[in-house]
């Protein structure tokens, strides 16, 4: 998604509106599943809101970036952008802000698999009652909460909620919607439906934008043929969602989806091997100077990049192939080269 270069510039003749178009900006693209984009937006309107003393929208750049932490797997930050959020929110009533931290911070649980913490943070924020959040995103974190009610197992009837949801999806506000609640009835629904639901749901993605929400029903669903003992069509599913959270830099759920793969039977050196390939290439040069004992000032000199860029994609590369030092970046980089050049050498 392109930055609209006219609005930008009139929203910076006038001073103020620059952080809320930079707020609608950064939400469309988290919903388009373009989270790097969105992330990079809600931090410039963050610097804008601050500059010009906006609480308020701060708040709403700090709920905003909360929810793509969330995807792409930094608990630490995710909760530091939601209490950064909440603490504006809950004294001055912001329910809108509200909703989206704690929707953040459930999303973060389900994506580390604390499915029935999800469901508890949640339910207060979606069931009737005092505490339900603001009402323009209900229906939004809805899935999220059936998943994780359901995935947790708890004794809690969700068919309510998932014909409020249905409600929504007939309105056509959500190009998503129907897809995903396909995936809810999927969910819920008696065994011998499910397999034709889950595919019915993956179709219907198909004529939708959204390749977050494309990734979660192929997990979704791989995960249910895993438990029924489809192995073979668990993988096929599962490798499918991997590729979805990889083009959206969902690195948390790309991380739940190689657990799931692993449960499945995918080999552990076959996903190394994978992990390195998907790097990009700036990536891998990257990895592979820094594997090679290179401080992050050389390896920018040497790649002509600044040495806040070499960081940036250092932390990438970390996330991606789940490592957490330069030690365990060098034995995993050194380790591929030996299986190449071993493979190598047994062909000859």
């Amino acid at each position: 998604m392109r930055r609209p270069p006219r609005a930008r510039a009139a929203a910076g003749a006038q001073g103020g509106p620059t952080a809320r178009i930079l707020e609608y900006l950064a939400y469309a693209e988290l919903r388009a599943g373009l989270h790097h984009q969105a992330r990079a937006h809600a931090e410039e309107g963050l610097r804008a809101a601050r500059r010009l003393g906006q609480r308020n929208l701060g708040a709403q750049h700090h709920a905003l970036l909360a929810l793509v932490c969330s995807l792409v797997g930094a608990d630490s930050a995710t909760e530091h952008h939601a209490e950064a959020a909440l603490s504006v929110a809950r004294p001055h009533g912001l329910l809108q802000v509200s909703t989206l931290a704690e929707w953040a911070r459930a999303r973060a649980d389900l994506g580390q698999g604390r499915a029935g913490q999800a469901a508890v943070r949640l339910g207060p924020l979606l069931r009737p009652g005092p505490r339900r959040g603001h009402f323009g995103l209900w229906m939004l974190a809805v899935p999220c909460l059936v998943e994780a009610t359901v995935l947790a197992g708890l004794d809690e009837d969700v068919t309510g909620m998932v014909d409020l949801y249905a409600e929504w999806a007939a309105l056509g506000a959500d190009p998503q919607a129907r897809a995903q609640l396909t995936r809810l009835r999927a969910l819920t629904a008696r065994e011998e439906d499910c397999d034709a639901l889950y595919r019915r749901a993956l179709e219907e993605h198909e004529a939708a934008d959204g390749q977050f929400e494309h990734a979660r029903t192929f997990l979704s669903y791989g995960m249910w043929l895993r438990r029924r003992r489809r192995p073979l069509e668990a993988r096929h599913r599962l490798r499918a969602a991997l590729v979805g959270f990889e083009r959206c830099g969902a690195l948390l759920w790309e991380r739940r989806t190689q657990s799931e793969l692993r449960a499945a039977g995918e080999s552990a050196l076959d996903e190394d091997a994978d992990a390195l390939g998907r790097l990009t290439p700036q990536q891998q040069r990257v990895a592979a100077l820094v594997a090679s004992g290179a401080t992050n000032r050389e390896v920018a000199t040497r790649l002509s990049l600044s040495p806040r860029t070499v960081d940036h994609h250092l932390r990438n590369v970390f996330s991606r192939l789940g490592v957490r030092s330069r030690v365990e970046l060098a034995l995993l980089m050194n380790g591929d080269r030996t299986e190449r050049t071993a493979a190598g050498g047994d062909r000859a």
